[in-house]
């Protein structure tokens, strides 16, 4: 939106877009494995596991954990550059000046009464509501794709053990292997639920660099651990780190597969379960056992 201006001299949008949500995401990791590193009591408080029960249940080695969140991001930047190229000739460079002349054409042609009592009002769709709406609508849609991908694959136990049970080797889930997953889950869940999403909404390439990065330091907020009471993405989202922790554990399995942004389908689908606070190891154990899950 508004007059086309690369962010950054010399590098265009669409590789700013690829490049953004990489680094937003081996910055907020490194930012939560730095504090879990300090073990200070003022962040350790905020925690949802202990490091001995992340090092005791987690069926992964770190390092494995890292090669995979690698390959799945070199082939996000693939996808990313094949859907910028096909895609191009769509997303034209706009002009601000020109685009706020349609919209007032619009409202004179279509609402001129509301144009009378709203004078700004081109102004304000133009940089404000219709961006908004497409942003929503690429949230849903998201969620959507995801939510059915993910339970789909909770459901078929065939593709859960050859696919899915690569996440959930993180019984413990942390910032680092947020996006720790098989390579097909990887593209089909993430990868291609971005992209859909980014299509459907009709997000030009700048707005799909707030989008794209958003999301990624969502995913790895979820899996971060830890619960702070100031964290702007815990506060605005209720699909945050304690519900999402929920899904990883044998009581909740089967419950919370809404990713990343809202809980609306597992309410709607009956697959919601109330987040609560750090459980004991009995409640841990009398949740799994109503549950009818093994306890890790």
């Amino acid at each position: 939106m508004g007059s086309y201006l690369e962010l950054i001299t010399s590098v265009n949008d669409v590789t700013i877009s690829l490049a953004a949500p990489v680094i937003a995401y081996w910055v907020a990791s490194g930012f939560f494995g730095f504090i879990s590193w300090l073990n200070l009591p003022f962040f350790e408080k905020y925690r949802l596991h202990t490091p001995e029960e992340i090092a005791k249940r987690n069926r992964i080695a770190h390092s494995k954990v890292i090669r995979a969140v690698l390959f799945q991001q070199f082939c996000e930047v693939a996808v990313g550059l094949a859907l910028a190229y096909f895609d191009g000739s769509s997303k034209t460079k706009s002009n601000a000046e020109l685009d706020l002349l349609r919209y007032t054409l619009f409202f004179e042609n279509h609402a001129p009464m509301l144009l009378t009592i709203v004078p700004f009002l081109p102004r304000l769709a133009y940089y404000a509501l219709v961006p908004g709406l497409q942003f929503f609508v690429a949230f849903f849609i998201i969620d959507t794709w995801q939510y059915f991908w993910h339970r789909y694959l909770h459901s078929n136990k065939a593709l859960y053990n050859m696919i899915h049970a690569h996440h959930h080797r993180l019984y413990v889930p942390y910032a680092t292997g947020a996006l720790y997953n098989h390579p097909f889950e990887g593209l089909i869940l993430d990868t291609f639920g971005a992209g859909v999403a980014y299509l459907v909404a009709g997000l030009t390439p700048r707005q799909s660099i707030i989008f794209f990065t958003l999301s990624t330091l969502k995913t790895v907020d979820d899996h971060c651990g830890y619960v702070f009471p100031w964290d702007p993405l815990q506060i605005v989202f209720t699909n945050n780190a304690r519900y999402h922790d929920l899904h990883h554990q044998p009581y909740g399995f089967l419950k919370n597969y809404s990713q990343p942004y809202f809980t609306f389908w597992d309410h709607v689908l009956g697959t919601y379960m109330a987040p609560i606070g750090n459980l004991s190891m009995e409640e841990r154990k009398k949740l799994t056992e109503r549950n009818g899950k093994k306890a890790n």
